[in-house]
């Protein structure tokens, strides 16, 4: 593969981040619940609701990267003109070469707003 095509949009990147973020608590949380198991500590309860927390939050992460990821390469293709998000405006049709066309059979631009 090319370097450019590894290369994540800032969306993608941005919700890897919180992903690697949220599985290392989740792994901070895991090794304070083995260790409070090994000495008998009272902190094994809060410990086991933070790693349960963190497995929560660490597949909502992978699940915002999975959708960031299809919205990206949506973006990346442009949108079909039957998708509800493909625009108001139709697309433009072309004419044939007939007497109001402008130099070299093309149409005049008009101004947008």
């Amino acid at each position: 593969m090319t370097a450019a095509r590894r290369r994540l949009p800032d969306e993608v990147r941005s919700a890897a981040v919180r992903a690697v973020l949220c599985l290392a608590c989740t792994l901070v949380g895991l090794m304070l619940a083995v260790l409070a198991s090994y000495a008998g500590s009272g902190l094994l309860t809060p410990a086991l609701m933070a790693m349960a927390l963190g497995v929560f939050g660490t597949m909502w992460c992978l699940l915002e990267i999975m959708i960031s990821r299809q919205v990206a390469a949506q973006r990346m293709r442009g949108s079909d003109p039957a998708s509800p998000m493909g625009g108001s405006r139709p697309p433009a049709h072309r004419t044939g070469r007939g007497a109001s066309a402008g130099p070299a059979g093309r149409q005049p631009r008009l101004p947008t707003t």
